[in-house]
Parts: structure tokens; sequence; C-alpha cells
């Protein structure tokens, strides 16, 4: 039993697979109870029954999907009604399609704006006054490498995922002192079904396979520093070391390692 994490209730966005069901799995080990929000009713009541029989515990889900913002309102206000105090959210709900900007469909970009900017900061919006109130609250936002070094073919991704740290820089100084947590979560490419969406012609995972990181592992590390002062969680070590150098010197950086940014 973990004693920061038992008992306690976390919203978990995107969480019908990959990185999300992790991360509600590892909550659930450590006797927390995850609150399962996904678009796909069959794959929550799934993953719902799984964690209940393992764990003999109530696991509530909720089947939304988040692009439809004006019907956000509604499902926080349930949630609300239902649960009389969640103590966490995993902002874990994202999309990419990686293409050049001139060949990409506007309804793939209005998509990843959608939902990986509007929704999470809806989300956000909409928890942070129940946060506020109990003086306790964590809050975990999946942004990405991509959100501090762009490459060729992830414009608009790599603008969401900006757009995601620069949201909980400002955030975490807001609520400075007032008992809540802000953690920027940023991976490199995870072992997902998120590269069938993004990566059809499957060219990209090859290229990078060997680098990707184990869902399980990220989840790991995010679980373990739940309701903790953690400002970022950077993986791998390497790309971050990266990125940090391309803020020092970008045009250097392009040119040494334009072959890599240019695996897409």
């Amino acid at each position: 039993m973990n004693d920061r994490i038992a008992e306690k209730k976390l919203l978990i966005t995107g969480a019908s697979s990959g990185l999300g069901e992790q991360i509600a799995f590892k909550i659930a080990e450590q006797d927390g109870i995850p609150i399962l929000i996904a678009r796909s009713e069959a794959k929550l009541r799934r993953l719902s029954e799984e964690l209940g029989e393992k764990h003999g515990i109530t696991i509530p889900f909720y089947p939304a999907d988040l692009t439809e913002i004006e019907q956000l309102d509604g499902l926080f206000e349930d949630i609300m009604v239902q649960h009389q105090q969640i103590h966490g959210l995993v902002n874990n709900a994202g999309i990419g399609v990686f293409d050049y900007l001139a060949d990409a469909r506007w309804e793939d970009i209005e998509n990843m704006l959608q939902l990986n900017v509007t929704a999470l900061i809806k989300t956000v919006h909409k928890i942070l006054p129940h946060f506020l109130n109990n003086n306790t609250g964590h809050i975990v936002n999946i942004a990405s490498q991509a959100g501090k070094l762009a490459t060729p073919k992830s414009s608009v991704y790599s603008a969401s995922k900006h757009a995601v740290v620069g949201f909980s820089n400002a955030l975490r100084l807001e609520v400075e002192g007032k008992g809540i947590w802000i953690t920027t979560v940023n991976p490199g490419p995870i072992s997902t079904r998120f590269f069938d969406h993004a990566d059809p012609s499957g060219h990209y995972r090859k290229s990078v396979e060997r680098y990707m990181l184990n869902p399980e592992r990220v989840a790991d590390q995010i679980v373990s520093n739940l309701f903790k002062k953690k400002r970022e969680i950077n993986l791998p070590r390497w790309m971050e070391f990266g990125s940090r150098l391309y803020h020092i010197s970008p045009g250097w950086m392009e040119k040494l390692l334009k072959k890599q940014f240019n695996k897409k």
C-alpha cells in the first residue's frame, strides 16, 4: 500500500488503452481508485471489470468524446455529484497525425487542437475549483518531448504540446502555496496504439522502434510521483538532454540532427 495514493480518487482521461490504461493499473495496485474517462464504453467496461475483480473495488468509468467540448460541462458535473472528493487528475487523452502542414487535412488539425489543448484546459477548468476548495489536488498533464523540440511533419502536434507545457507552467505559478501540485510529463515516443493513427504507414514507428518507451515503465514514473512536488517528468533522459541543447543552440542542433529530425 502507498499511503500517498491509497483510497484517493484520480480522474484519468484517455484511460481505455496505452499509457492511460497502465496508469489506471498502477493506481489500483497502490490501493487508489482510478476514475476512467475515454470514448469507448466497451473498453472502459472491460478495464473496470478487470481492475474491480483483481482489487476488490468498484472502478467508476464515464464514456465521453472529449472533443465534444460543449458536453464536458455535463460530464464533469455528473462526476462531481457522484464523488464527494476528487484528489487528482491525469490529463492523458491525446492524438497526433504526422504530416507536412501543406498536406494535412483540416479535420486532423482541428481534432488535435481540440483534444490535446482545448479539452485538456477545459477539464482543468472544471476540476480546479474543487481542488482549490479542498486545498489539495494533483494535476498531471501529459505533454511530450515534441512540446520542447519540434520536428518536420509534427508542426500542429508540436504546437499542441507546446501549449500544454506553457499552460502547465503558468498554472503551477497560479496555484503556488494552495496545496495543489502541477506536473508536466514529457515523454519521447511510447510503444502504444497512438502510432496506429499518427503514423499509419508505420515508417516512423519502424525508424524509432529501438528508442520507444515501455508504457508500463512510463506509468511507473508517473504514479511514483503522484502527490509529490514534481515539476516535470522527462523521458528518456538522453532526449531531454537533446532538447535542452536545442534551446541553447537551435540552429546548430537542426544542422547536426537533420537526419534524425526527418525520420517521420
